[in-house]
């Protein structure tokens, strides 16, 4: 999962581009970077780390230019480090910068191509710089010396015949502009905005509705499924939808969890979204055990919060902020190692004892993925005193590996996988578990814009709306990215050194 920007401006853009990195940075925490175009040439800096921690100020003075893409990352396909930080650079044709959000799926075949047919060099093994190369090569066989908007979109087209997965992608080419386009299915997203000024009309692409708010930009569309936009350096806007059979189908997890809850996408609101997702959460509660003594309902900070508070309101349950919440401390299911993750999670949260001691609590989280945050917390709120504690999740069993960019690729690491909820309750030690029910996590999404064509619940439920993942495609998945693959792979990485990163600003 990543974060992208990509801005046409009428004066240097990368501080506007750091600014909306920020506001994105629940994305991506793994690592950063900005390229820039000014005068012919690129700037460029990217390294592992927080946005604050990347740029500096030199860095800054030196990132020149009137365009420019960037990208937050968390490492989901390939390995982690810095060669791995975006965006990607290839010299040919014309120069060229690409950032990406998501994964392809048939990213060997497609490695195999570039080499044997394309005769093109891929330097590591990110997925990105495979949709990068696949991109460079259709541009550069059109054989123009000057291409136009019509000869990005060609070559878009020629991806999306080629390339398989979910993807939202921006990029640039020097002296020309910046491009952005999105999966066929629309799975991972991507949406623009315009801001006028005295010097005239900028142009801003970004994952998330958020990044254009704060930098006074207007929503003026989400880039539609299989759809390609062009901002050239006169600040002229191109659109074309180039893929032949495409249909929105977004992830729903991205509602569920990743989004911020301030975002639209595919004129959906987050927050409405959330707080459907706990009133329908409240009333199958309810159904289930109308006799159920709660005495408060608490959230998980912080994706769980919106969907807590409906839940309490809807149940007339007192809700009470019971965990003081570090936000220093990243996210722990995406965390490479269990023993990483469980240690993460004592330092990430801390029990408010008043609001446990002697009462029956009901813990709401946002989704159940490993079950290492949730079991601990239940841990937590024992310890704090409660008497009896429930757990409620805003979403249905994951009982499925993400393959579109969400780094859930093993089976065997999902606590719901193979198991009842009774078997999942047990093994967190909660007194009580329910589910959110598929068809109403569905229905709280659809709410908000009934013309999405459906949605991509994989994780729930095994469907693969690219229809082309099997359960071969999945073992070799978790044999690659399991955590004891993890492992060794950065064992490797600290013995061998390095994978060299070209055209990187240290």
């Amino acid at each position: 999962m990543c974060g992208l920007v990509g801005m046409v401006a009428k004066s240097d853009v990368a501080p506007e581009i750091y600014d909306a990195l920020t506001v994105l940075q629940h994305r991506g925490q793994d690592a950063a970077g900005i390229v820039t175009c000014g005068g012919g040439r690129f700037s460029q800096r990217k390294a592992e780390g927080l946005v604050r921690d990347v740029f500096r100020q030199d860095h800054m003075q030196r990132l020149k230019g009137p365009i420019g893409i960037g990208h937050v990352r968390y490492p989901t396909a390939g390995s982690s480090g810095i060669a791995l930080a975006q965006p990607f650079y290839v010299n040919s044709p014309y120069g060229i910068a690409l950032a990406h959000n998501g994964n392809l799926t048939n990213s060997e075949q497609l490695t195999q191509e570039i080499f044997q047919d394309d005769l093109r060099h891929l330097n590591t093994d990110s997925d990105s710089e495979v949709l990068l190369n696949i991109f460079a090569h259709e541009l550069q066989s059109l054989g123009k010396l000057n291409p136009c908007a019509d000869d990005i979109f060609t070559a878009v087209e020629a991806v999306h015949r080629r390339c398989r997965g979910g993807y939202a992608v921006v990029g640039l080419l020097v002296n020309y502009g910046v491009f952005g386009f999105r999966d066929p299915s629309g799975i991972r997203p991507l949406v623009i905005g315009t801001r006028q000024t005295e010097a005239g009309q900028e142009y801003m692409i970004a994952s998330e509705s958020v990044a254009l708010d704060v930098l006074g930009f207007t929503l003026l569309d989400d880039v539609a499924p299989g759809e390609a936009v062009f901002i050239d350096e006169d600040g002229q806007l191109h659109r074309r939808r180039c893929a032949a059979h495409a249909s929105l189908r977004p992830c729903i997890f991205e509602h569920v969890y990743f989004a911020r809850p301030d975002s639209l996408m595919d004129g959906i609101s987050i927050y409405k979204t959330r707080m459907r997702q706990g009133e329908t959460l409240a009333r199958k509660s309810r159904r289930l055990r109308p006799e159920l003594d709660i005495d408060v309902i608490i959230p998980i900070p912080d994706t769980s919060r919106i969907a807590a508070q409906s839940m309490a309101f809807e149940l007339n349950i007192k809700f009470r902020e019971g965990l003081m919440k570090n936000r220093y401390i990243g996210r722990t299911f995406i965390m490479p190692g269990q023993n990483q993750r469980k240690k993460s999670v004592r330092q990430k949260l801390n029990p408010v004892p008043l609001e446990f001691s002697g009462k029956n609590v009901m813990l709401v989280d946002d989704s159940i993925v490993r079950g290492t945050t949730c079991r601990q917390i239940i841990e937590m709120a024992r310890e704090a005193g409660a008497a009896n504690v429930y757990f409620a999740s805003a979403a249905p069993p994951v009982r499925y590996p993400n393959v579109y960019g969400i780094d859930m690729p093993s089976a065997s690491e999902l606590i719901a996988h193979n198991r009842t909820v009774d078997e999942v309750c047990e093994l967190i030690g909660a007194d009580w578990l329910v589910y959110q029910d598929l068809d109403d996590l569905v229905h709280c999404s659809l709410e908000g814009n009934p013309h999405v064509d459906g949605f991509d619940c994989s994780v729930f439920n095994g469907e693969y709306i690219t229809g082309d993942i099997d359960q071969h495609y999945l073992d070799r998945v978790e044999l690659l990215r399991n955590d004891e693959a993890q492992h060794e792979r950065r064992v490797q990485l600290q013995t061998d050194g390095a994978v060299v990163g070209l055209y990187n600003d240290a």
